[in-house]
Order: structure tokens, then sequence, then C-alpha cells
């Protein structure tokens, strides 16, 4: 073992958990949640420099699941189809035993972007991914640098 470093503490996915609305997502095999930065420029005299000031935020990410069931079109369909809005809240946990913690974060004013109706390929397990998009987060948990 390396001095200062535990690869044991390393961060296994396996251990994973989504939850939709309340309700825990097992087919869930990924889940990423990503927050873009936008920019403006900010001019300077006497620099070359492209200086940059934080402008707004671009929040997405995507759920890939085993194909199990049709909980996304039973959730979305008929939302969409009466022109409704779905908005959702999304819950990444992250517990590995091994880790110094777990890291637990909530998506807010979830919005998926896609809808997947069929997608499938003979002699292969079934996956779906959905993309959405947020607007907020909160960390609920978080791991402490050790």
């Amino acid at each position: 073992m390396n001095k200062g470093y535990d690869e044991r503490k390393a961060i296994n996915g396996t251990f994973g958990t989504v939850t939709l609305e309340g309700d825990v997502v097992r087919e869930a095999t990924a889940l990423k949640a990503e927050v873009g930065l936008k920019y403006l420029d900010v001019p300077m005299c006497g620099s070359l420099a492209e200086h940059k000031k934080v402008s707004g935020l671009s929040c997405n990410g995507s759920i890939t699941m085993t194909k199990t069931n049709s909980r996304m079109a039973i959730k979305l369909s008929d939302m969409i189809k009466k022109g409704k809005t779905p908005v959702f809240t999304i819950i990444s946990e992250l517990d590995d035993p091994d880790a110094y913690g777990a890291e637990r974060i909530v998506l807010k004013n979830c919005q998926f972007s896609t809808l997947t109706l069929a997608d499938w390929t003979a002699n292969q397990i079934g996956s779906i991914t959905q993309n959405f998009t947020f607007t907020d987060w909160e960390y609920l948990d978080m791991i402490e640098p050790q």
C-alpha cells in the first residue's frame, strides 16, 4: 500500500443507487450529471489574455438502465402527449462500503430531453440511456478528503 493512498478507498460505481421521484431505479447501471459553465469575455487593458466571467450554467445528465420494463414510457408518454412538461427529482447515491463515506446528490427540476420508445439488438441485453436537464442540485452527503 502506498503511504497516504489506500486503493481500497477508490469508489466503486457498483454501489451506486438512483432514486427517481422517491422510487429506487434498480435497473439503473449508470448515472451522470454535470454542470457546464458559460462565460462572458471581460476585456482588460494591459493584458493579451482572455479574461472570463461566469454568465450562466448548463446542467445536463443521463441515466443508463438495463431494459426490464417500460418505466420511462409509463412516466412520460401520457404527460407528453397531453402537452404537459414532466419535471422530476433524481437522487444519486454512491455508498461503497470500503470508501471514506457516502455521497448523495439531489438533482432538482429534472426534465427528460428524450423518450426512447424502442431500442434493441438481437443477442444483447437491452439498455436505454435517458438524457435529462436539471436546474439545481444539492449535496446531501459528501465524502471529505482524508
